[in-house]
């Protein structure tokens, strides 16, 4: 078994003449709690998409448990949630996630389904109830539920915690602490650092379609000589941007 879960080498993405991707490569270990974080529009989701072949990288690999991205396979040993998850608006929540388990080749079992959306603080009257009556923070809970009912090695989130509210939120990182115990592996994208400063073993910044960092919390502090990961982060793509400026500058003098 691959030491590796997540494998991204030489990554590049081009929308016409904007480079999303600009020759990304890291790696994230299996078991380990990874995080991606960026500003709006920095690539983050790009990246995912890639990843799930949703869609194509002008160059580069991929690879998932040491097998190509594109091996539709490879892919079943994952379980994603999208930041935008907007499941079917006609089904009730318990049919979402019967038809979820289905395609994913996992039975339902009520009392687990139940037992996962007390552990999100999800009412259990939901599962009656159709999608379209969810607020946002329900319709998240369904799909983190969805997610983790699977059982799936790797669980992959774009922006998990949107919507939850404080006690959720802290319901949310205890199961996490709980997956990591069982050697799971997550792969996350998110805006909230401190959640990733609590939950995430290592972390790589993006910016500007570029790795600017990657390694643990800790370390992204002490590089940049801050107390908390916001503040690291902030230095982080600041001393980026001056960089690519000055590039920019010695390019235009030669």
């Amino acid at each position: 078994m691959s030491k590796t879960a997540l494998t991204f080498s030489s990554l590049t993405k081009d929308y016409g003449r904007s480079a999303v991707l600009n020759a990304v490569s890291f790696e994230v270990a299996a078991g380990d709690f990874f995080g991606l974080v960026g500003v709006n529009g920095t690539g983050k989701t790009t990246l995912l998409k890639c990843m799930l072949d949703l869609c194509a990288a002008d160059s580069g690999t991929i690879e998932i448990f040491g097998r190509s991205h594109r091996d539709h396979t490879a892919r079943q040993r994952l379980s994603f949630l999208p930041e935008r998850f907007n499941p079917p608006y006609f089904l009730t929540g318990e049919n979402f996630i019967r038809h979820a388990l289905r395609l994913q080749s996992v039975a339902y079992d009520r009392r687990q389904a139940e037992h996962t959306l007390g552990m999100l603080d999800l009412d259990l009257a939901a599962l009656k109830l159709p999608v379209r009556a969810y607020s946002k923070g329900m319709t998240q809970k369904l799909g983190l539920a969805a997610c983790f009912l699977s059982g799936r090695e790797l669980y992959v989130f774009d922006e998990p915690t949107s919507g939850l509210d404080p006690k959720a939120r802290a319901q949310f990182k205890s199961h996490l602490r709980e997956l990591k115990r069982r050697s799971h592996t997550l792969f996350l994208t998110s805006h909230a650092l401190t959640d990733v400063a609590e939950i995430c073993d290592r972390v790589a910044v993006m910016h500007a379609g570029k790795l600017c960092f990657a390694g643990t919390p800790r370390e992204l502090c002490q590089k940049f000589g801050a107390d908390a990961l916001e503040q690291a982060f902030l230095r982080c793509i600041e001393s980026s941007a001056a960089h690519d400026a000055s590039n920019n500058s010695l390019g235009r003098a030669a």
